[in-house]
């Protein structure tokens, strides 16, 4: 396979150059480092180690990473951090999985293994719970679904469509992958202390990739984004319900709410009802989209071999 390894930057001078020279030990020849319009000399030392460096047009890590996909077109792409948090040699783990054939995405799982000092009190609590929120609302069972360190197959990195131009990334990056019903993989990883500054605001950022969690649900299950805001409004219901009935015992009618305990009861299933139709066409769109891509690639196929 011909692997290219991607590295988004932005100010990475003090850890560049030791990331390159980990993937290129390795072996990992074609490196390509997309930079933010960086102010210090992370061009310059990923230039002299060899790498290809490409400025990106846009803002933000998610449109580094989409501009580099457009202009890839390896087998497979590594996507890794330029900030020296991740060890090049675990890019040999993530590739294992594709080459056996088990997996088209391959992400690494920070908390196996991570140094201390990796991650503040405040990003690992904000981690943990993101995550947790993403195994309960999407029922899959990923630990680490904001990983930096990711493998991708060309036909993943290729169909997949990037919205979000921040951190965000790596969820959308994981639920794309499953809403077009791509294998993705979970691997232990080491995950160091980040040479320099952060760039990540763990509660402004924390909250916009908490609500690209559900907000993306829509993508991977219909169904599941209006059930939990159908038995929200049922559960609004049900209390404004238990509060009419338990005045009405002391002499107190409550008409308004009554009504809209009604709606809030009706509107709820209402909503569910239309999550089951929903999540029903989207799982038959799914399948035969599937089949229609498997077709394109045997035609692809057969083209190459004639």
């Amino acid at each position: 396979m011909k692997v290219t390894v991607i590295i988004p930057t932005l100010n990475e001078e003090e850890s560049i150059g030791r990331v390159i020279r980990g993937f290129k030990n390795l072996g990992f020849t074609d490196v390509l480092v997309i930079d933010g319009n960086s102010m210090d000399k992370t061009r310059e030392i990923a230039k002299k180690e060899g790498a290809n460096v490409v400025v990106q047009s846009g803002k933000g890590k998610g449109q580094a990473i989409m501009e580099a996909f457009q202009i890839v077109e390896s087998d497979v792409v590594i996507v890794v951090d330029g900030d020296g948090s991740y060890d090049p040699s675990d890019a040999l783990k993530l590739l294992e999985p594709i080459e056996r054939g088990i997996a088209e995405h391959v992400t690494g799982n920070r908390f196996a293994n991570f140094e201390k000092g990796a991650f503040t009190k405040l990003n690992l609590i904000g981690n943990k719970i993101l995550n947790f929120a993403f195994r309960i609302l999407y029922g899959v069972e990923l630990h680490d679904i904001l990983t930096g360190y990711r493998a991708l197959k060309k036909e993943v990195y290729k169909s997949v469509k990037i919205e979000k131009k921040g951190f965000e990334v790596e969820a959308e990056l994981t639920v794309e992958s499953l809403a077009k019903g791509f294998k993705i993989f979970e691997i232990p990883i080491t995950y160091k202390k980040r040479v320099g500054k952060t760039k990540l605001s763990p509660l402004k950022d924390g909250l916009r990739i908490g609500l690209t969690i559900y907000s993306l649900l829509r993508k991977y299950s219909p169904g599941r984004y209006f059930y939990f805001i159908g038995f929200f409004l049922i559960i609004l219901g049900v209390i404004s319900g238990a509060i009419t009935v338990r005045d009405w015992f002391y002499g107190i009618s409550h008409y308004l709410l009554a009504i809209l305990t009604a709606l809030f009861i009706m509107s709820g299933l209402q909503i569910i009802i239309l999550g089951f139709l929903s999540d029903v066409l989207y799982k038959s769109n799914l399948m035969l989209r599937r089949e229609i891509e498997k077709i394109n690639r045997r035609i692809e196929d057969e083209a190459e071999r004639n």
